[in-house]
């Protein structure tokens, strides 16, 4: 007899994951130099401006994932 675990139903609030993912893996929207940011060419500060975004797209799967869990 297996041991089954109940299967997780997909959720919307999963797609706030694929963001971060489908734009880093679009390089040809920010592989360029214009426009400067203090200098730093735009292909450097767009995937520094991501750490921030990205920690804030898994938010929400994170948080509805605690509450399930509870």
């Amino acid at each position: 007899m297996r041991d089954e675990t109940p299967r997780r139903k997909f959720h919307p609030v999963y797609l706030s994951l694929a963001l971060p993912f489908v734009a880093h893996v679009l390089v040809p929207t920010y592989n360029r130099i214009d426009p400067q940011l203090f200098g730093i060419p735009f292909f450097y500060w767009w995937q520094m401006a991501w750490i921030p975004f990205a920690s804030l797209a898994i938010l929400p799967a994170y948080l509805f994932e605690q509450a399930r869990g509870k």
